[in-house]
């Protein structure tokens, strides 16, 4: 779209949803933007985000396999708590069951959903 001069139509005020927080402890970044995965269960990432709809927002969170490029976990829920995203990548465990030899790997941004 930037190529051929083309936006998309916003409605409403933009909002800004990720705010990285420097103080937090960052743990060592294992894939250096590097997405890519040879097999399956090497890489997953993960996010979450809201969606707008008639009576305010729900959020939705994720897992995706990388390698697949398949989503192996997921839940929507009205509240941003922090049980949510981890019953997300609990479901993501349990359905692929990876081997427990620290093949896997694990990678989220370090951002902190908020709205106004």
């Amino acid at each position: 779209m930037l190529k051929a001069g083309l936006r998309g139509v916003v409605r409403g005020k933009v909002m800004r949803t990720t705010v990285a927080d420097a103080t937090a402890p960052c743990p060592l970044d294992r894939v250096n933007r590097q997405f890519k995965a040879q097999r399956p269960n090497q890489l997953w990432v993960s996010d979450f985000t809201y969606v707008s709809i008639w009576q305010g927002f729900v959020y939705v969170a994720f897992v995706i396999d990388v390698f697949a490029r398949r989503i192996v976990g997921w839940r929507v829920s009205s509240s941003m708590r922090t049980d949510f995203v981890l019953d997300v990548l609990e479901q993501a465990l349990y359905a692929r069951q990876p081997e427990r030899n620290d093949s896997l790997v694990h990678h989220s941004d370090r951002g902190s959903n908020t709205y106004r």
